[in-house]
């Protein structure tokens, strides 16, 4: 079992989440992923590139694991860039760099004036694009005509030796089938309602295709300060994330994002969905919960607002070292 920190660009500024990556390292962290926005889910939020940060987390920690959670295909993103931008962390940070991969939302990709897809469209596109994507890591020169994509004699140049790992975001049965064909793992949230279908669904599309399942990637976001009340004032901004519709339908203002979040999400909720507490044993029990589902690694991510770098601290000396204590 790996835990992973997760940095919330919606959230921090950039200098700010550097200085949280190194930390959750020296915490004892085995990775670090970051969310890849080009909007927050609030307005007054924050959106740094992830990339350009990744590169300085790289250069900043030693050995931890490094990447999105996750980066999508689209109008933002070509394949082949992110091809390219992963090939890129590949060869300057060895056996560190993974891919988070998945469909996107219209918060990022709407403002850049293109149509938001169906649902089925958004997988169908993500896709092809791993397909691209794997061809390329495998040194291909790739002429690709898709319903979403075309490329032309596109090829890596500078092409690392290892390929870094996809690890493919799935909210239900058809992506996690993408994920068991053309993912290294799976992403998805630490949900108990919808977890267990989602990883039946992906463990049975490598059953099909004769592979063996890879890393199972739960995520969950946390929020740590000194008492309950301030823990879940630093993370009540997230309500605008909240909503399931946010994730498939054409939602792409922060202000009525949140706006829609506060009408519909109680208090009472938003501490059921993510882990709101003062007391490190609840985080341990919580984290605990989660992996128990059939987690390899749960990516933990940081929504502490009161107090983002004390939370790193209680993880580092309690919560953590409680999770890797044998149960008996």
């Amino acid at each position: 079992m790996r835990f992973f920190y997760g940095a919330a660009h919606e959230q921090f500024e950039p200098d700010d989440l550097l200085e949280q990556a190194v930390a959750a390292e020296q915490a004892g962290f085995e990775g670090i992923g970051c969310s890849d926005h080009l909007q927050p889910w609030w307005e007054g939020g924050e959106a740094g590139h992830a990339w350009i940060w990744l590169g300085a987390v790289g250069q900043a920690t030693e050995r931890v694991a490094i990447g999105t959670a996750v980066t999508p295909p689209g109008p933002r993103y070509h394949p082949v860039v992110i091809g390219q931008g992963w090939a890129t962390l590949e060869a300057m940070f060895p056996g560190r760099p993974f891919l988070g991969f998945g469909s996107g939302e219209s918060l990022n990709e709407s403002p850049l004036g293109a149509e938001w897809p169906s649902p089925g469209e958004q997988v169908e596109r993500m896709r092809e694009a791993l397909e691209i994507i794997g061809e390329l890591f495998a040194g291909e020169r790739v002429d690709y005509r898709g319903d979403h994509f075309r490329t032309e004699g596109a090829v890596l140049h500078t092409l690392p030796a290892r390929k870094p790992p996809i690890y493919v975001s799935a909210f239900g049965p058809k992506a996690a089938r993408v994920a068991g064909r053309l993912g290294d793992g799976l992403w998805t949230l630490a949900d108990p309602d919808q977890a267990p279908e989602v990883i039946d669904a992906y463990r049975g599309a490598c059953d099909d295709a004769g592979r063996d399942p890879g890393e199972i990637v739960l995520q969950l976001q946390f929020s740590w300060a000194d008492d309950d009340a301030a823990a879940l004032e630093g993370a009540r901004a997230w309500k605008g994330s909240q909503p399931s519709e946010f994730y498939t339908d054409d939602w792409h203002e922060p202000r009525a994002m949140y706006e829609h979040g506060e009408r519909h999400i109680s208090d009472d909720e938003l501490m059921e969905a993510l882990i709101i507490s003062s007391d490190p044993d609840v985080h341990a029990d919580r984290v605990r919960e989660a992996a128990d589902l059939g987690a390899t690694t749960v990516a933990l991510m940081n929504v502490s607002g009161a107090d983002p770098m004390g939370a790193i601290e209680v993880y580092g000396e309690k919560v953590l070292p409680a999770l890797r204590t044998v149960r008996a």
